[in-house]
């Protein structure tokens, strides 16, 4: 199996993370970020964005700190 991709553990709620172009945000949001292009959104099931993280790495260590399971969206 391939380690960068596990197989979720069912137990815990599934939370999805996707690439987001940093220009499809609101400018209030942009104007936090300087030189920031792209960026990681952590999404609940249901759809909900939880938050946002500019490094795809920490937004699977913040869902799994948070007791979430991530799964990669393409």
């Amino acid at each position: 199996m391939d380690s960068e991709y596990p197989v979720p553990d069912t137990t815990r709620p599934i939370v999805y993370v996707r690439e987001v172009e940093a220009a499809s945000l609101p400018e209030e949001v942009r104007a936090q970020l300087p030189g920031v292009s792209r960026l990681y959104a952590i999404h609940h099931e249901e759809g909900e964005q939880l938050a946002l993280v500019t490094d795809r790495t920490m937004a699977f260590v913040m869902a799994r700190q948070n007791d979430y399971d991530p799964v990669s969206v393409h």
